[in-house]
């Protein structure tokens, strides 16, 4: 068994701030544990090789949902990477921090060192943002952000178009309003994905103090009375263990934290029990409160639309020649993340704040990009952002290899699928407006003949899933159910933390994937803190 200061479960967007940071101190050792490979595929560089990566499933979990009686009993998909950098890797790189209400919400539910003024700091230790610096962005850190290169005609339509629909224009999500419509800022560099792996891990491979090891899953975090000493890994068939002389930190994410933990006989101590797992630590949280944002997605078909991506001749042979400006300059199509504008509309005029999020993609999504249609359009994203759904992550057997239960538990709050339908009108009237109207696109029957809100809602239960934003499933607080305190450490255990989106309170207002930097750069700061 190797010994190491801290040993973190998880090479994705929380575990490689984690690993970069702490390996930061030359006296601090660090191992960090990834149960997949590295990220060197071109198809993670280059932007839009996203499209093939959800069509190949590639460095993805592949996870599915339980049946969710809110979908008709159908099974929702749920993509988390696997690879270094974790989904930072293979998502559409939009840089949202949410609205600061959210991290508000998390202090006044007993976590001091939450609020927006705590975290702020945070944010902007991690990002260089090629706008330069200012109140609400820095240029200093690590991770990458910057404006799209070539925004597709279509993407700049729907900003026009949500301008006419009413909706303020925005050209920056994280500044002082996160409301109205825009073109996002994504996580790219020089016209590549900058991934947290990228930004925190990379450039840092060298360091010898710090060791990765890649194709390792964790199968139990090993104690030692009620104090975590080490990880139980897997590679290549092989059983091996390392050793964290001071903590553990488990950045495995908000579907696969609670499992491990469950399967370390850390949870609802009747349901290890039923598994015929030991229990180390009785805490019934573990796996509880799991929510994500419910989204669905209205296509639509332009023909004319062909610089649009799509299947057909022409579209064949644009992407040949973005592929050489891609390859030559890194320029042209291929640095398009897809879901290229958007924007934090209310569903109603009474709401406090924007309730809502669009995401605008240059091309017709269907399935998670999974499915294949001939010809070119678009397709416009309407997500909840607060939902009252809560669900939870159990385990399926004692299989450490054997993939969770999880169950979002869709709907299951008649408020979620209600503001959901005001959702669907609200993006309707953006898209009707007539800087997308002139693009001559029409939308597929399956959402065309959901006219009434009958109709609509079973449109959403028909089509409806994540938007890959799952969270709180070892929730951060003081309550009988929470998993962490406020300094992210496993309520009742020693050395051991959680460091990812599973501690979320409450989802965030947007992309969880900045707030996910934001909990690791925080951590550090607990973690040096406390030795």
């Amino acid at each position: 068994m190797r010994d190491f200061d801290h040993v973190v479960i998880g090479g994705g967007s929380a575990g490689c701030v984690l690993a970069g940071r702490l390996s930061e101190d030359p006296a601090v050792r660090v191992c960090l544990l990834e149960a997949g490979g590295s990220d060197a595929s071109v198809l993670i560089h280059c932007p839009a090789g996203l499209a093939v990566l959800a069509r190949t499933g590639q460095h993805n979990w592949g996870l599915q949902t339980t049946a969710q009686p809110g979908l008709g009993g159908r099974r929702g998909y749920q993509p988390r990477g696997k690879v270094l950098g974790g989904s930072s890797s293979v998502n559409a790189m939009i840089y949202v921090r949410g609205h600061p209400d959210d991290y508000d919400h998390w202090a006044a539910a007993g976590n001091p060192g939450w609020a927006w003024r705590d975290v702020l700091p945070c944010f902007l230790r991690a990002e260089h943002n090629e706008r330069g610096a200012s109140a609400w962005h820095g240029t200093d850190g690590p991770l990458n952000v910057a404006d799209l290169q070539s925004p597709q005609r279509a993407s700049r339509a729907f900003v026009e178009a949500g301008v006419q629909a009413g909706h303020a224009r925005n050209g920056d999500f994280n500044g002082a309003s996160c409301e109205g419509v825009g073109l996002y800022q994504v996580t790219h560099r020089a016209g590549e994905r900058h991934s947290v792996a990228k930004g925190y891990l990379t450039p840092h491979l060298s360091r010898p103090n710090l060791r990765v090891i890649t194709g390792a899953h964790a199968t139990r975090i090993l104690f030692e009375g009620r104090r975590a000493v080490g990880v139980e890994y897997r590679q290549s068939g092989q059983t091996q263990q390392v050793r964290a002389a001071r903590e553990v930190l488990l950045s495995a994410g908000a579907l696969l934290s609670p499992q491990l933990l469950m399967l370390s006989g850390v949870g609802p101590g009747d349901e290890l029990q039923r598994h015929g797992i030991a229990v180390v630590h009785d805490l019934p949280g573990v796996g509880e409160h799991l929510h994500d944002h419910p989204d669905v997605v209205q296509v639509m078909d332009a023909p004319a639309l062909t610089e649009s991506f799509g299947i057909s001749l022409g579209g064949a042979l644009r992407v040949l020649r973005g592929l050489w400006d891609w390859r030559a300059h890194r320029t042209g199509m291929l640095t398009s993340n897809f879901a290229e504008a958007g924007g934090f509309i209310k569903s109603h005029a009474d709401e406090p704040r924007p309730d809502l999020q669009l995401h605008f993609v240059v091309g017709k999504l269907l399935d998670h990009g999974r499915k294949a249609s001939w010809g070119h359009g678009y397709s416009c994203h309407v997500c909840l952002l607060q939902p009252k759904s809560r669900g939870r992550v159990t385990l399926a057997s004692a299989d450490p290899m054997a993939a969770p239960l999880v169950d979002p538990a869709f709907f299951s709050d008649p408020d979620d699928l209600q503001r959901l339908v005001r959702g669907v009108r609200r993006m309707r009237e953006i898209l009707a407006q007539p800087a997308l109207a002139r693009l001559g696109a029409r939308e597929l029957p399956h959402s065309a003949r959901a006219q009434s809100d009958a109709q609509i809602e079973q449109f959403i239960r028909d089509w409806a899933d994540t938007i890959y934003h799952p969270v709180g499933s070892c929730r951060m607080g003081p309550r009988p159910l929470d998993v962490v305190d406020s300094q992210l450490r496993v309520h009742g255990l020693q050395g051991l933390r959680v460091v990812d989106a599973s501690i979320m309170p409450r989802i965030v207002s947007g992309n969880t994937n900045a707030p996910t930097v934001m909990i690791a750069e925080r951590a550090v700061d607990l973690i040096r803190q406390s030795v």
